[in-house]
């Protein structure tokens, strides 16, 4: 058996770009930041900041880029991918990059100076093979139960 599962939360670290490819599909990528925050062996508080690239295609694409911004919390579920290619130097460049096929948005409204508003969280799927009801009905439609931060175990 093989897992391949990530899930963030985190903050947009600049505007979703949406683009399309030469077939017409949908395709956005943005940046999320993480953070941890630990105090080391000498009792000094430490903090790493973690830069997570995210793809989005489909539906969930548009939805991101129409939906979220710079700053925006968010949380990702989706699977790793790294791509290989290369430069124009010759050499081989790598990247490390999370497919979503889930994203719920954690801002609540009026934060940020409201561009979010007027949002409750929800979330979407961005490939599946069947169709899903829920990614066709207009994004202030696909309202789930409200989730904090706070109540996730992890």
């Amino acid at each position: 058996m093989n897992l391949n599962k990530a899930m963030i939360i985190g903050n947009l670290t600049r505007d979703p770009e949406v683009r399309a490819t030469g077939k017409g599909t949908s395709v956005a990528t943005f940046a999320v930041a993480t953070n941890a925050v630990w105090t080391d062996a000498a009792g000094v508080k430490q903090k790493k900041v973690e830069f997570h690239n995210v793809v989005a295609w489909k539906r969930l694409a548009e939805i991101c880029g129409q939906y979220l911004h710079k700053g925006s919390k968010v949380y990702i579920e989706g699977r790793l991918q790294t791509r290989d290619w290369q430069g124009q130097d010759g050499v081989k460049r790598y990247r490390t990059e999370i497919v979503a096929d889930n994203m719920v948005m954690l801002d609540r409204k009026g934060q940020d100076g409201g561009a979010n508003a007027p949002f409750e969280p929800h979330s979407t799927a961005s490939q599946p093979a069947e169709v899903d009801p829920a990614a066709s009905q207009p994004v202030e439609e696909v309202i789930e139960e409200e989730i904090k931060v706070e109540d996730i175990p992890f």
